[in-house]
């Protein structure tokens, strides 16, 4: 039973929440006391939690919707967290984030501290809450996997069996009983990794153990560290769901699979790399069904949305959007592909990957295998009376001096490529070997793309005395300091972010093509001056873009410099 401290009772009697003979009558059940009280009716749980937060200092928290840090859970004996009522919930460096159902017990708190080797911040759950996460994250997380070991040991090989269904349906299959231990792990894996919606997942092979890493808004967290003696077989069940040859272990591999999830289907894009001790697996969640295409919900600046928007109305060009590899460049094009898709006009594309399946769209996969490129596919595309083409991505002059032709012929264009920003772009094509005239003539815009993370709204700081002087030297105006309130991470985190940030944002800048920059595109005119001239025709730098959404609180001004290179 967890021990309830004497200020409690005070407290809610000082407050007229209760009697103390309703106290002495909840108190002799023999239970907790809370827990009787708030069975009883004799307390309503939003009072409690709102005057022990209050009275405490510690914000109150619904653990029902919050998902534990493994590395936090993991700081405390599973035994300390049942019996003192407590639940570990983030760790962000030497900050430990715990539940506690008595916020008033010093010795606690203490003892926390000294048990973890952490400095410790509390927030406050009813115990009958507490007790439910620790039954929640105990016995189907880590006590799951503890299962799962020591199924494992003794054993020499683990069989894998397939599925019959090729769309599994998660949430059943991680409670079947009669699993093999590396299926159940992987339903594990997978069932963690869609609740925290991570973009990716991590399997690599150490020493003495494996190593499960989740990126979630594009930052790596680890999650689990298996035994080594599970490698194999956890890979063989996910190449059997990727439909993989799993006697194969000295070559990569790519495939995919679908699993349903909450009532939806979720693609995902396996690949198998072998590397020193093992085979290593990243696993890519695509989930159309979080994914809203709709140009105007994207967040893009208004100059931005304005460039976009004008060159995918045009009849024929082209619009390159580009960046490294998880901007969100594809979201990209597939809101501009929604937004001018209709039953009279044909839209076609070419990808390596098919990402997201649109209904109305012909989508076309690169195969190279049986010379499906790139280059091969576009030419069959333009067979096919297209008047919309998106092509994946331009990686080669072929692929190029195609995509620029049929810019010229009557199609509208949207592609990606990798460069640093807008106006190098350009360089990049004419280096590939395509004719200065001819990227001219086609270009309509180019779009630079990065992903910023957005500040968690919960527990954000205000910055006090922004440094003007360092401010100026990265981007600010003299105009955006009036009445100027940055805000910055909070490291410690709460119990809806990570490590002071949650959900990610678009930051792009756009270059349209003017009848000026179209010229000095023609004379060989330098990136510099493409790029001084397209600022005083209005483009907004990607430096600029993070700036602005600095200063309107969604972001800090270490993540905009993070994602950013100097203007």
């Amino acid at each position: 039973m967890v021990r309830v401290s004497v200020k409690v009772k005070r407290l809610l009697v000082e407050e007229g929440l209760i009697t103390n003979d309703q106290w002495e009558s909840a108190r002799k059940e023999g239970g907790d006391i809370l827990d009787a009280l708030l069975k009883q009716g004799t307390i309503e749980e939003s009072s409690l939690m709102e005057v022990m937060g209050r009275s405490a200092g510690v914000a109150p928290i619904d653990l029902l919707s919050v998902m534990p840090d493994r590395s936090a859970v993991d700081s405390i004996p599973e035994e300390t967290c049942r019996e003192r009522g407590i639940l570990p919930i983030t760790k962000n460096g030497n900050v430990l984030t715990i539940a506690v159902s008595d916020p008033f017990d010093v010795i606690l708190l203490d003892d926390l501290k000294r048990m973890s080797e952490c400095h410790v911040r509390t927030v406050f759950a009813h115990a009958q809450m507490v007790r439910a996460a620790i039954d929640t994250e105990f016995d189907a997380g880590a006590q799951q996997v503890s299962d799962l070991m020591a199924e494992v040991n003794g054993k020499d090989t683990l069989e894998v069996r397939e599925e019959r269904d090729e769309t599994q349906d998660i949430e059943k299959a991680n409670t079947g009983g009669d699993d093999a231990p590396a299926v159940k792990l992987a339903n594990l894996i997978l069932l963690r990794a869609l609740k925290e919606k991570a973009s990716d997942i991590h399997v690599e092979p150490c020493e003495k153990h494996i190593t499960v890493r989740l990126r979630i808004d594009g930052t790596m967290s680890r999650i689990m560290t298996p035994p080594k003696s599970l490698l194999n077989a956890l890979n063989s069940r996910l190449k059997i769901l990727a439909k993989l040859d799993i006697a194969e272990r000295n070559r990569p591999q790519d495939g995919k699979f679908q699993i349903r999830f909450e009532g939806r289907s979720i693609d995902f894009r396996l690949s198998i790399l072998p590397v020193v001790g093992g085979e290593k697996a990243v696993i890519r969640i695509l989930d159309t069904g979080s994914m809203a295409f709709k140009l105007e919900s994207m967040g893009y600046e208004p100059q931005a949305y304005k460039d976009i928007t004008h060159a995918i109305e045009q009849p024929y060009g082209m619009m390159l959007v580009t960046g490294p590899t998880g901007s969100g460049k594809s979201t990209t094009l597939y809101s501009c592909v929604q937004e001018v898709a209709s039953p009279e006009v044909n839209v076609t594309t070419v990808e390596d990957p098919v990402e997201y399946r649109m209904d109305g769209i012909n989508q076309v996969p690169v195969n190279p295998k049986r010379g499906m490129t790139f280059a091969g596919a576009l030419r069959s595309i333009l067979r096919q009376d297209p008047d919309i083409v998106l092509v994946g991505e331009i990686r080669d002059k072929e692929t190029a001096d195609i995509a620029v032709k049929a810019a010229l012929t009557g199609h509208l264009v949207l592609s990606t490529l990798h460069t640093n920003d807008a106006a190098s772009t350009i360089t990049r094509l004419v280096d590939m070997g395509i004719d200065p005239f001819m990227v001219s003539s086609s270009l309509l815009c180019i779009c630079a793309q990065r992903l910023g993370r957005r500040l968690c709204p919960q527990c954000k700081l205000p910055v006090d005395d922004p440094p003007v002087e360092k401010l100026m030297d990265i981007g600010f105006k003299d105009a955006d300091f009036e009445g100027l309130e940055l805000f910055e991470a909070n490291l410690d985190g709460c119990a809806r972010c990570s490590g002071g940030y949650r959900g990610r944002f678009p930051v792009l800048e756009t270059l349209a093509m003017s009848h000026r920059l179209k010229r000095m595109v023609v004379e060989g005119s330098p990136v510099d001056a493409m790029k001084e001239q397209a600022l005083e025709e209005g483009m907004v730098t990607l430096r600029r873009v993070g700036i602005l959404n600095a200063i309107r609180g969604v972001t800090s001004v270490e993540e905009v410099l993070r994602i950013t290179l100097d203007d």
